[in-house]
């Protein structure tokens, strides 16, 4: 590695405390996730006072942090119990609470001393004057705006000594920094407040009113949309080297709605790299299985954002999937007995008798099952797993562990 050695963290979203412990099982360093006020994800399972508590000592004794993002905009009304927030979840252990309002940024340091701010991304921090104004107010790190190119953080980390976080994965914004007012207008859910409604991922149609009144659809070809606002997700898999040569010191993965299929794959992967890069840069080698391995929860094509260059409409702009996710997740592992070789399965989505199903870990390890032999929880043999939740036992060739996962093709 070159002049920034440290090795980033790998942070990972956590929208409740079964995906804050699955990504932190998957390899996090860190996990974010939102309390019930102030933050940008009302609808994303946020925590109680009682389950950060349980969170945070769960990292604890995993080595990890937990972040709290409260990167609202604050509007009249909001800013009371902002302090008692701030100093209950400094309290409770958080590592540091993520905002952008200056407003409740103020309110932090002067009620809450002690608890470690980081400015979101919503800030749209884009130079390295704008980190050092802000290393100058008391912040500690800045999560730079999604716009930022890979040549000015490398010129943004030769002027400032404030600790760096950038996305390397997950959905992008339309709006610059996420700062729209779509869905205030369409459904009076307010974007900047928690409420967004993700207007711009909608499908539409593109007409215009002719002279007597009437809409007439314009032509176009069938393998389009005829209109699109929707920006296709991120993925920097292949550009590892680059955070890490220009001392980012935090990988951030978005999606604390994603399930735990989507937290443990992804957290899985960008660990799996990291800790490659690390050991050894000189020899590093990329390994198609880490792409392959994303591929399975991708939902939408994926680019490398603003890193390398202003994405044109081709490259931005979400249109009909040209690469279909074809794996399904279908059950988590509960146990795993080794004199018997069988696996105790919580379902989550179907399986039956015959399916080829794939088992992963932590630690990026597979293992590939047909499954011949699968009981209840009477030991009463059965040929589907149907029903939601379900605990089933499963006859194993190979060993599995706890927290694995299971999915198929589907």
């Amino acid at each position: 590695m070159g002049k920034w050695k440290k090795k980033p963290e790998v942070l990972a979203p956590a929208g409740t405390l079964e995906k804050l412990k699955t990504a932190i099982h998957y390899g996090a360093d860190a996990v974010y996730i939102g309390g019930n006020a102030y933050g940008l994800r009302s609808r994303a399972g946020n925590f109680t006072y009682e389950e950060m508590q349980e969170g945070v000592t769960f990292a604890k004794e995993h080595g990890a942090h937990v972040y709290v993002a409260a990167n609202m905009v604050a509007h009249e009304g909001d800013l009371q119990g902002a302090g008692d927030f701030f100093r209950t979840i400094r309290d409770i252990g958080v590592r540091a609470v993520i905002v952008s309002d200056p407003a409740l940024i103020e309110i932090c340091l002067m009620e809450a001393p002690g608890l470690p701010i980081h400015l979101s991304t919503q800030s749209s921090a884009t130079n390295y004057e704008t980190l050092n104004f802000w290393k100058e107010e008391g912040l500690e790190r800045v999560v730079l705006a999604r716009e930022v190119s890979m040549d000015e953080i490398k010129e943004i980390r030769n002027h400032t000594d404030v600790e760096i976080e950038a996305f390397i994965h997950g959905a992008m914004c339309i709006s610059y920094s996420g700062r729209c007012t779509l869905s205030n207008h369409m459904s009076a859910r307010d974007a900047n407040r928690g409420g967004c409604s993700q207007s711009c991922r909608w499908k539409y149609d593109l007409f215009e009113m002719g002279h007597n009144g009437m809409r007439q659809s314009f032509a176009v070809d069938e393998t389009d949309e005829p209109f699109s606002m929707s920006a296709v997700d991120m993925s920097m898999i292949h550009h590892i080297p680059d955070f890490i040569e220009n001392g980012v010191d935090s990988l951030k993965i978005e999606g604390r709605m994603k399930s735990i299929h989507y937290v443990s794959t992804v957290a899985n992967v960008y660990r799996e790299a990291v800790d490659a890069y690390c050991k050894d840069p000189a020899n590093f080698t990329f390994q198609q299985s880490w792409e392959d391995e994303l591929w399975k929860v991708a939902q939408r094509e994926l680019s490398t954002g603003f890193y390398y260059g202003t994405p044109n409409e081709q490259q931005q702009l979400f249109g009909k999937r040209r690469k279909i996710p074809v794996y399904k997740f279908i059950g988590q592992v509960l146990d795993y007995n080794d004199a018997s070789q069988i696996a105790t399965i919580q379902q989550r989505n179907s399986f039956a008798i015959g399916d080829e199903v794939e088992f992963y870990g932590p630690g990026f390890t597979h293992v590939y099952q047909k499954i011949t032999q699968m009981w209840n929880e009477d030991g009463q043999p059965i040929e589907r797993a149907a029903h939601p939740m379900m605990k089933v036992r499963i006859q194993m060739d190979a060993p599995v562990k706890p927290f694995d996962m299971m999915r198929k093709a589907k």
